[in-house]
């Protein structure tokens, strides 16, 4: 399905002032690091570490938040979220991404660079590795933030069977994002998820899934209607310290790619700018 209504604005690619590199990552696929120019001044660093989509539009929402600390790794695996998780049900898949983001920043700096914050950020099925990482207790320490971009899926119970036929929604699966959202409702974590109105019909839609996260925090969604990134519609919004879900209009293909356009505003937005 297509829809031709709102803009779908797209960002052009362009050349960014900052350091690159590539290394080989988890599956032995490349992992693009982009260290932008102002860093060079920073000692203690704030990592994004971003799942799924070409590196330009992590890099330059990384970018757009200014500052002389920051750096992101953009990792992208395969279609579909199983390989997501399996790769990083492994808890040294992603020590050993976070150990080389180390030496390649060094690297690129010229000298030791030490990570205070890390944020992760998924697209789509690129949820299912931040999904994996935070069920090591020691991975969920350490993560400030996470940002899902129309990214919070799970299956049905039983497979395939819907929410109106009696299905139910798989709830193992979003339990690792349930906890992080009641550490951000309580100040500990900072969490924004954003969802279309999708509706794959063989799995869990996104919308699905944050009104399970709504009503096992005890939370009520708000109707809006005001524009948001690249022509897009919001609907609805829900705020508690520092969780926010924002819904917008669309369940097209362009309507989905939409939320991965929409990161430099999202990422400024969970930085609290």
């Amino acid at each position: 399905m297509v829809e031709h209504t709102r803009a779908h604005e797209r960002i052009e690619p362009r050349v960014l002032a900052g350091t690159r590199r590539t290394f080989v990552g988890p599956l032995g696929k490349s992992v693009e690091l982009f260290v932008p120019a102002g860093t060079r001044r920073a000692d203690a660093l704030r990592l994004v570490v971003h799942f799924l989509g070409a590196p330009f539009l992590p890099e330059y929402a990384v970018s757009q938040l200014g500052g002389d600390d920051r750096v992101v790794a953009v990792v992208s695996l395969a279609p579909g979220s199983a390989v997501y998780e399996r790769t990083f049900a492994e808890p040294s898949v992603y020590d050993s991404l976070l150990a080389a983001i180390g030496r390649e920043t060094s690297a690129a700096l010229g000298k030791t660079a030490t990570m205070r914050a890390v944020t992760l950020s998924g697209f789509s099925a690129g949820h299912a590795a931040i999904r994996a990482i935070l069920r090591d207790s020691a991975h969920y320490a350490r993560v400030d933030a996470v940002l899902l971009l129309d990214g919070l899926h799970t299956g049905y119970l039983p497979p395939g069977t819907v929410l109106d036929k009696g299905g139910a929604l798989d709830a193992t699966n979003l339990e690792p994002f349930l906890r992080f959202a009641r550490d951000a409702v309580r100040g500990e974590k900072r969490f924004l998820v954003t969802h279309s109105e999708i509706f794959p019909g063989t799995f869990a839609s996104t919308t699905e899934t944050t009104d399970y996260l709504i009503r096992a925090l005890g939370l009520r969604r708000t109707p809006v209607l005001r524009w948001g990134p690249r022509g897009m519609q919001q609907l609805s919004e829900v705020r508690a310290g520092r969780l926010e879900i924002l819904g917008f209009a669309g369940n097209s293909a362009p309507d989905h790619i939409d939320h991965a356009q929409g990161m430099p505003e999202f990422l400024r937005r969970l930085e609290g700018q």
